[in-house]
């Protein structure tokens, strides 16, 4: 039977909350140590993806201030997800499509983790990695 999202995924996903503040946010990825991480609502659903790349363009670069604005306020449309129990095929298809290196995982409404593209990698064969780096990376 073919894996599964919840098969290879990272668990415990932490998340930054809605209402966090960029520079609270910036501190915990550096504390540990990633590059981007889910924002997650005072009702505990999804509400996007935070990265380093958006703190840097949405609001440094823009002369926003970091210490006042909110995770949330970069939180932008429905977040691209998985459901737990689709297959990795269909995650490979997300990320490709969504030209995506992260996929939050969905159990529910409830946020239970993360497919990474290292994931995949882990998870899949050369061809089928091989094709989803080369996706993700072609210009748009």
């Amino acid at each position: 039977m073919p894996k599964t999202a919840r098969d290879i995924m990272s668990g415990s996903a932490e998340c930054v909350g809605e209402n966090d503040s960029i520079l609270d946010a910036s501190k915990k990825l550096a504390k540990l140590e990633i590059g981007s991480m889910p924002i997650c609502g005072e009702d505990d659903r999804l509400k996007g993806m935070l990265t380093d790349r958006d703190i840097v363009v949405k609001v440094l670069a823009e002369g926003k201030d970091p210490s006042s604005t909110t995770a949330g306020e970069l939180a932008q449309g429905k977040p691209v997800t998985i459901g737990a129990d689709d297959s990795i095929q269909e995650a490979l298809q997300t990320m490709a499509s969504n030209k995506v290196r992260r996929l939050p995982v969905i159990d529910g409404q409830r946020l239970i983790g993360i497919v990474s593209q290292a994931d995949i990698a882990r998870a899949g064969d050369d061809d089928s990695t091989g094709q989803l780096v080369e996706l993700i990376s072609q210009e748009g």
